[in-house]
């Protein structure tokens, strides 16, 4: 069975407190429960949880739907994204099949980074990393005003935005998440094609801003 990695790579620095970091978890326990629904995604959808503050951590790896079980997390620390990437990077090549003469490995993987501040680390170097793999699609959220959509933007060209971090907003990128999960999951279980634009993912809802 080819499998379709979905990493999420979400900040949970010091600024995520409180009610943001709260929505995370309960947007997670939403999407994990909407996706099991979904008889492709339950099919074919292997989703990954990888945290930032002062340090990357995978706290959830590559798990299928029916077994997922999410961690409790805690907003700390600084905002290391390079080292997130630099993460993400090495559970692709762990986790992910290769394709072979052999074998057809696994679907490219889909990555949701979703950050509300700057990095506070050498980004860059992780990024150099990142580019190397290869992703079917990668989308950066940036939550609330603190976040610089034009460093994410040299991340990926799929950008999104939230006006503020709140429990509401951060509940629709989720919702929207989870609905291009299940999109994706059906591409390539009916068409064996996979996802390489926004224009092919539900439209987002409207507290989430396309970055152009």
């Amino acid at each position: 069975m080819r499998r379709l990695p979905v990493y999420l790579v979400l900040d949970t620095s010091g600024s995520m407190t409180g009610e943001p970091i709260e929505a995370v978890k309960n947007g997670v326990q939403v999407m994990i429960s909407s996706l099991r629904q979904n008889p492709q995604a339950i099919e074919t959808a292997f989703i990954s949880i990888i945290t930032f503050d002062s340090e990357a951590k995978q706290v959830v790896p590559l798990t299928d739907l029916a077994s997922f079980q999410m961690v409790d997390i805690r907003a700390t620390g600084t905002t290391s994204l390079g080292e997130a990437l630099k993460l993400v990077s090495t559970c692709m090549d762990n986790e992910v099949t290769k394709t072979t003469a052999e074998q057809k490995g696994d679907w490219k993987p889909l990555v949701f980074i979703m950050t509300d501040g700057i990095p506070t680390d050498d980004w860059q170097i992780g990024l150099e990393e990142f580019r190397k793999r290869k992703t079917a699609f990668t989308v950066a959220c940036a939550a609330g005003s603190a976040a610089d959509s034009a460093l994410l933007k040299q991340i990926t060209e799929n950008v999104v935005s939230l006006d503020t971090a709140d429990s509401q907003s951060i509940a629709k990128f989720f919702t929207w998440v989870s609905a291009s999960i299940g999109v994706s999951s059906t591409k390539v279980e009916d068409g064996g094609q996979e996802v390489t634009g926004m224009g092919e993912l539900p439209p987002p809802p409207a507290e989430l801003n396309i970055v152009t």
